[in-house]
């Protein structure tokens, strides 16, 4: 055993290899985003306001990577390379996954969505 925590063939998870991703994640999923932002999807799309387009498209595809490298792994343990490899002091909960994803392509939450979708124009 390698103590690898990601499939055979994907690269290991660490700093060096995200470091777009772990910029991110220690900027905005730090110990205060609940403070700070509310949730960590709100943290993700404050990035995306942030960021300027190259950043915005490197922390999208390292978080893209990332999570091709972690499926089929529990929560938990995305959980613990997050924190120990790449410096989120943000745990994750089952539906921020999408939430963030959603978030990092400057997509709206689906709640705010469906409620513009109600209004007549």
């Amino acid at each position: 055993m390698t103590g690898k925590a990601t499939p055979k063939g994907h690269p290991e998870i660490s700093a060096a290899n995200f470091p777009a991703l772990r910029s991110f994640l220690r900027g905005y999923f730090h110990e205060d985003v609940a403070d700070e932002y509310g949730t960590l999807e709100e943290a993700a799309a404050q990035f995306y306001e942030d960021a300027d387009p190259d950043e915005r498209k490197a922390v999208w595809s390292e978080w893209s990577r990332f999570l091709t490298s972690t499926k089929g792994l529990p929560l938990g343990s995305v959980n613990k390379l997050l924190s120990e490899k790449l410096g989120s002091a943000s745990r994750l909960q089952a539906d921020d996954i999408d939430k963030v994803s959603r978030a990092l392509q400057g997509l709206r939450p689906a709640s705010e969505e469906s409620s513009e979708e109600d209004e007549d124009y």
